[in-house]
């Protein structure tokens, strides 16, 4: 399945580099949404929350209003989880807070999937230079995604898998990878960073794994048409 991207910073719909360089400005939410129709999730990622400088709950639950939306950024409580199912959020996605410097945050999960609903989690696993990245990947913690993937499984229903050497440079991303997480888990895997190709997203499909699609997309990299169209194959199959 191929998931379009809308992350949100100050009201507006952006899209970073690595997390940090603002590459460009996509058209109001409404407008993106409206351009991503007949894709059956959309994923909304609210950057002023993750970095801790507000939120954009009022555009997100418009949002999650008129599309199934898996929602992210700064889900590092109970009640962040909870307010972001109340906005509309089909699924929440849980970054930082799954970490701490030692390993899993398995409090903090077990009472996240005991409060929503383990099926509603995602957990994001960001990795930079082989390790995972958190706090805006600015910060890398000691072990690989790889290692705990099994630990994580308990907790949610999916995972959300950045490769962000790439993100947003539309270099290609890391099949290697992914095929090892794809063989370390059972649960849905949704591939992002660096994605820029047709090809690469069959290759993905092929592993079973999702592609979320940003960067690409937004410069006509990527055809919208063209995505929606192998969606669709994608789905028949």
């Amino acid at each position: 399945m191929i998931i379009p991207c809308i992350d949100l910073m100050d009201g507006k719909v952006v899209q970073l580099i690595q997390g940090r360089e603002k590459a460009l400005e996509g058209a109001a939410p409404l407008e993106m949404l409206a351009r991503f129709e007949g894709f059956p999730q959309i994923q909304v990622i609210d950057l002023d929350a993750a970095l801790g400088r507000g939120e954009n709950d009022a555009i997100v639950e418009l949002l999650a209003s008129r599309a199934r939306c898996r929602v992210g950024g700064g889900v590092r409580t109970v009640e962040r989880a909870r307010t972001l199912i109340g906005c509309g959020a089909h699924r929440v996605i849980v970054g930082t807070s799954a970490f701490t410097g030692q390993g899993v945050n398995h409090a903090l999960l077990e009472t996240v999937a005991a409060t929503i609903g383990r099926e509603r989690v995602t957990i994001a696993l960001d990795s930079k230079g082989g390790r995972i990245v958190v706090k805006g990947w600015t910060e890398s913690l000691d072990f690989p995604a790889e290692q705990v993937l099994t630990q994580l499984e308990p907790y949610c229903g999916s995972f959300l898998c950045t490769y962000v050497d790439k993100e947003g440079m539309m270099q290609g991303t890391d099949l290697a990878w992914f095929g090892r997480l794809r063989a370390g888990t059972a649960h849905g895997i949704t591939a992002a960073g660096g994605i820029t190709t047709a090809d690469e997203i069959r290759a993905l499909e092929a592993m079973r794994i999702d592609s979320a699609l940003g960067m690409a997309i937004y410069t006509g990299r990527l055809d919208l048409a063209e995505m929606r169209r192998l969606n669709d194959t994608f789905l028949a199959d």
